[in-house]
């Protein structure tokens, strides 16, 4: 029997998300042969993706649609272009027996913490403005100089450490200047009030010293309204229907590069054991660098560096409801101690489209855990024994409320901002840009950065443009590198495309 052909792609994509799919659909717009493995044998979109369960629809985390950057939205609405609905941004922290609107009400916080609490954070924070951390390395230092030590230990770190599962003292201060840059105590205090004084319908956003609105505290957002599965799936089939091919439920085996053909081959592995083999002029991966280096049939160097990269892991119980609207916000982060989940998502609050009835709702309470752990291992019925316990000690609902639930585990969601994963990131992308041309990485897990799904689409943006252009028009690794491309407004966004843009060169245009 003859071999089949291998087939041969211009790209090759590793990672049906965000970051993966905006890749593959561009590409594939401007004609350019495209193959993308994903592992994941049903769903496309990663951590953006819509599970379902009997016909209850849910985020893995909740992912609103919003950015400062028009190329990203302009994207979103040529991809999802009916189907987008406006949903009122309404998050609160639940501490102490007591709920915390978010952005802060002033007269509310000042009646849950009380007149000498209150008082007493902001000595804490004036202390701290005295007597600064003249340079921050660590979160704790970070968000203590920007609210005291009092606020940071009543709203951040317990939160913060259910995340990560390590001390505010071992993460870098670089994840909190990328998540809430551009917000201090003063900020809030004086939006609490600008906002409590307001009538209604006259609010105008949380806004920075420099009078732009804060990401972090948006009013509204976009969302489709089934879902961001919505997008992705859409992404997909616009990919497929411009002729680009998508295998799930394929794994990536290895990868070998040719320098004298100045080609890859890659092998992936299917659901059936089967082993595909590709050949490709570039890869655009969004798999976790740890799996993209220990994949090369020739280990690089920084092989041993990439195993120290750390991911944070994460699991979803779903919970169905016999009550059809429990509370209006779209989810409550749990600074509670007592209790291990880390946040409770309302998905009837997101889109009533996600629940196929008027009579229950969905809610979704988030644990953030390693993958292997107490909580990872625990079986479906104990974690959902566990969500049903803890959300009537919370006090939303009764256990007999709860009517059904399903468990849906997530790797590898959040990487990890220890004290050694910038060094780490660096040395491995020095190596494999100097020893694999064509080679791109892209995406949350693909840059070993905390990025939300805008960012990612935007990395894979910059990053086909290149490819277009045959040349580093962009450097995609200062894509929210400053924290003011993720927290600031529209000055921000244009600051932060000036800052990757390596040739004056329009985004969109082809080569």
């Amino acid at each position: 029997m003859v071999p089949a052909e291998i087939p041969h792609s211009k790209v090759f994509v590793i990672g049906a998300g965000p970051a993966g799919l905006t890749s593959s659909y561009l590409l594939t717009k401007q004609g350019i042969s495209t193959t993308v493995i994903e592992a994941d044998p049903v769903y496309v979109g990663g951590i953006s993706r819509t599970a379902n369960y009997k016909d209850f629809l849910f985020d893995i985390g909740g992912h609103r649609f919003f950015s400062k950057s028009k190329e990203v939205v302009d994207l979103w609405k040529e991809i999802l272009p009916q189907d987008f609905i406006e949903r009122p941004r309404l998050s609160r922290i639940y501490y102490d027996g007591k709920y915390y609107s978010y952005p802060l009400k002033a007269f509310e916080a000042l009646g849950n913490l009380g007149v000498v609490e209150s008082g007493l954070c902001v000595l804490s924070f004036m202390y701290k403005q005295a007597f600064p951390n003249e340079k921050p390395v660590t979160f704790h230092e970070w968000v203590a100089n920007q609210f005291g030590e009092r606020l940071f230990s009543i709203f951040f770190k317990t939160y913060t450490e259910k995340v990560w599962g390590m001390s505010c003292d071992d993460i870098s201060a670089d994840w909190a200047a990328q998540r809430i840059k551009g917000l201090d105590l003063w900020t809030a205090m004086s939006s609490a009030l600008r906002n409590s004084m307001t009538p209604k319908g006259k609010k105008d956003g949380t806004k920075a010293h420099d009078g732009e609105v804060i990401k972090t505290l948006i009013e509204s957002f976009q969302y489709p309204r089934k879902g961001p599965g919505m997008m992705w799936d859409a992404a997909a089939a616009k990919t497929r229907a411009q002729g680009g091919v998508i295998h799930m439920g394929h794994t990536l085996q290895s990868i070998t590069y040719d320098d004298k053909t100045k080609r890859y081959a890659i092998i992936a592995r299917n659901t059936r054991n089967e082993m595909r083999a590709f050949t490709a002029d570039h890869i655009i991966s969004s798999a976790p660098i740890t799996e993209l280096v220990t994949s090369f049939s020739k280990q690089p160097k920084c092989a041993e560096t990439a195993k120290k990269l750390r991911y944070r892991d994460f699991l979803t119980v779903a919970l169905i409801v016999e009550k059809p609207d429990l509370f209006p916000d779209n989810w409550i982060y749990i600074h509670e101690p007592s209790v291990k989940v880390g946040r409770i998502q309302n998905f009837r609050s997101w889109s009533p489209e996600l629940i196929p009835n008027t009579t229950q709702s969905c809610l979704g309470l988030e644990y953030f855990c390693f993958e292997g752990d107490g909580l990872w291992a625990a079986s479906d019925s104990d974690l959902i024994a566990l969500a049903t316990k803890e959300l009537a000690e919370i006090g939303l609902v009764t256990a007999d409320d709860i009517k059904d639930g399903c468990v849906v585990r997530q790797k590898k969601a959040y990487p990890v901002y220890d004290d050694s994963y910038k060094a780490n990131v660096e040395t491995i992308r020095t190596e494999l840009a100097e020893s694999y041309p064509g080679l791109h990485l892209v995406g949350r897990n693909g840059m070993h950065k905390y990025n939300n799904q805008d960012h990612a689409m935007m990395t894979a943006m910059l990053t086909v443009e290149n490819i277009i252009a045959g040349k580093q028009v962009f450097d995609i690794w200062n894509v929210n590198e400053d924290a003011e491309y993720h927290e600031a407004g529209n000055s921000g966004a244009e600051q932060a495309l000036k800052s990757v843009r390596m040739v004056p060169r329009k985004v969109g245009a082809a080569a």
